[in-house]
């Protein structure tokens, strides 16, 4: 259990090194709760050497959300209960959990890419941020990252429209964002859209991108 600055508490799947952490990894979830995937996810940056965690942040609405991936319809509907400000107090939450490793970065899928994007403008004590494919960036392209962003996107994502992510990368040169030949959810082994090349590329940018800002 970790706890936020309101006083909710939450639980959260974490995973350590071998050896010292590089540093730490705060992993947030799609909209399908903390399920095997994100553990998988969070065991692998793990064996990459940072202390990662990942935080229920269904929690404030129904504990031990876990939903196969058919479960669209449900998923979205915890997620609409839960506001940026409740999901920005539960990623500083997992942050301050892991903070003795070091240097903490933040990375997202789907649902999890959004509260990502939002964190690297909003969230205290992180060194960069990672959105994968964030549903609900597009609404929110004029927000201003404080950390470095590396944003990686499907082109044949029907959910986020290959223009719009375009006029997004356009308004952010500082930052880095990828764009691969894949649908929406690419990194995700259990979803029929994993693209194998595509999760292995961003995977292998994606850590370069902790290595030179997290250690």
């Amino acid at each position: 259990m970790i706890t936020a600055a309101d006083g909710h508490t939450l639980d959260a799947y974490r995973a350590a090194p071998a050896g010292t952490p590089r540093g730490a990894i705060v992993v947030v979830q799609e909209i399908f709760g903390v399920n095997g995937h994100i553990r998988r996810v969070t065991d692998g940056f793990a064996q990459d050497g940072y202390v990662a965690i990942a935080p229920a942040m269904f929690d404030r609405v129904a504990r031990g959300v876990e939903l196969p991936y058919t479960a669209v319809a449900e998923g979205r509907a915890y997620k609409a209960k839960i506001t940026p400000e409740m999901a920005m107090l539960d990623v500083e939450a997992a942050v301050r959990a892991v903070a003795s490793a070091g240097r903490v970065g933040v990375v997202g899928y789907c649902w999890g890419g959004f509260v990502t994007w939002l964190a690297s403008a909003r969230a205290e004590g992180i060194a960069c941020a990672v959105p994968y494919y964030g549903g609900g960036m597009l609404e929110h392209a004029d927000l201003e990252p404080r950390v470095p962003v590396m944003g990686h996107f499907g082109r044949r994502d029907p959910i986020l429209p290959i223009d719009k992510v375009e006029q997004l990368i356009a308004k952010h040169p500082r930052h880095q964002f990828f764009t691969y030949d894949a649908d929406h959810g690419f990194n995700c082994d259990d979803r029929g859209s994993y693209d194998a090349a595509a999760a292995s590329l961003a995977r292998q940018r994606t850590l370069a991108f902790f290595r030179e800002h997290v250690g």
